[in-house]
């Protein structure tokens, strides 16, 4: 839990550093660029999920050869695609500003920032693959100290790039970057300490052919098709939540993007659990025991809704100080804290969706992620349209319902679910 306490404060550190030199345009640029490069990014966002879940259900069926040809193949993928975006950021950011008009007077900090971001595109893709490959085999403390390297470092780098230089959101970008790099290097220590041998000599104990296994890439690859269009459907959504309120204005826009690091805070701490539950049901369903799999669910699902009470009162007490500390524009401050209770109530709303999305992403079933995800985006797109009148209230109501869309559909299929890992 620590670990993923973490794990939004790059967001966190970059929306403060850049929120409090007082220029309200730099820091809307540096939202509505975050939602860009979370739309690019996390595309490949199935290089963690996939990869947990095919990790945990190899380690509950004893195959360690397995474990390390997952996660050669991870990182090689994460380095080569994310080599890709980095030839075609140019293209790339056109496109997504094209399909971004609520941009107006922040797209000079939004393309500065995005541009700089796309430097770290390989390093952060190879992250998502040994993020992913440390949790399936439940090596929190090594996830846990990856994210304080990559979370120190970005401080360190950000504060320097825009207190001391004053290069504004480039520099946010260029720091974030950074720390994308250093992770990189820190987690191939850590796997090569876990895994009890350099990548060339895990190659080696794995075999070729094992890593190169046709039967084996394949799986990868259509478990990733289905989590790659789970996870474009859920960005277009955050995207879609970003344009709107830079429709609203320049106040709103930043105004959202403080509150959506609240969000995400509780989003990461109660994937804590959802991570336990990847790991626990990949376990589970690796080994056929659907014993394991109701005590998994049963465990963690007690923890997600305790966990969701406790950052739904954190967020009510401690949701004022924290949006004075992160901006100082009067307006901000005023526009964020009429919204806090819709932050507020996310971590209950969104608690049961997170925990569905670790318990199919163990058991590797991308199909009702994917479906999941579509029916949540269509109907938050559809209640959007409809509440524009009410403003931002209208937009975070929409957002909120959301979550609920997506638990609901994943809940209907879970009968189903448990009845195959009994084999019934």
């Amino acid at each position: 839990m620590l670990g993923q306490a973490l794990v939004p404060l790059v967001g966190i550190v970059d929306a403060a550093v850049i929120g409090r030199t007082g220029d309200t345009a730099a820091l809307a640029g540096v939202a509505l660029g975050a939602a860009i490069i979370n739309l690019v990014f996390w595309t490949f966002g199935f290089l963690r999920m996939g990869l947990s879940g095919l990790v945990a259900q190899a380690a509950g069926a004893g195959r360690r050869d397995e474990i390390d040809a997952l996660l050669l193949r991870g990182v090689a993928l994460g380095v080569g695609l994310g080599s890709i975006i980095l030839a075609l950021q140019s293209p790339l950011t056109e496109l997504a500003f094209l399909l971004l008009p609520g941009a107006g007077q922040v797209g000079t900090p939004a393309h500065a920032f995005v541009s700089a971001r796309f430097l770290g595109a390989p390093a952060a893709l190879a992250v998502f693959a040994i993020n992913g490959w440390l949790i399936g085999l439940g090596r929190t403390r090594a996830a846990l100290a990856l994210q304080i390297v990559m979370n120190a470092a970005n401080l360190l780098i950000d504060v320097v790039l825009v207190w001391r230089f004053g290069m504004g959101a480039r520099g946010v970008g260029l720091g974030t970057a950074s720390a994308e790099w250093i992770a990189l290097f820190t987690g191939l220590l850590l796997a090569v300490r876990v895994g009890g041998a350099a990548p060339v000599a895990l190659l080696r104990r794995s075999g070729w052919r094992t890593v190169a296994d046709y039967r084996a890439l394949a799986h990868l690859f259509a478990v990733n098709r289905d989590l790659m269009i789970r996870t474009i459907a859920l960005l277009a959504l955050f995207t879609w939540l970003a344009n709107a309120g830079a429709r609203l204005g320049t106040t709103t826009l930043a105004a959202n993007h403080i509150l959506l690091q609240f969000v995400n805070v509780a989003a990461f701490v109660l994937d804590a659990f959802a991570f336990t539950a990847e790991e626990r049901i990949g376990h589970a369903v690796g080994a056929r025991s659907p014993e394991r799999f109701r005590l998994a669910l049963r465990l963690t699902g007690e923890f997600t809704l305790a966990g969701g009470l406790v950052m739904t009162v954190l967020t009510v007490l401690a949701g004022p100080l924290a949006i004075f500390a992160m901006t100082t524009d009067a307006q901000v401050r005023a526009a964020a804290l009429s919204l806090l209770p819709f932050a507020a109530a996310a971590p209950l709303l969104g608690g049961p969706s997170w925990l569905l999305d670790g318990v199919f992403i163990g058991a590797t079933r991308g199909r009702a992620l994917r479906d999941a995800a579509l029916v949540s985006t269509a109907g938050y797109l559809a209640l959007d349209l409809a509440l524009r009148p009410w403003g931002a209230v209208g937009l975070w109501t929409a957002f909120c319902t959301s979550y609920l869309l997506r638990a609901g559909t994943l809940a209907v299929r879970l009968p189903r679910l448990m009845r195959e890992v009994a084999g019934d």
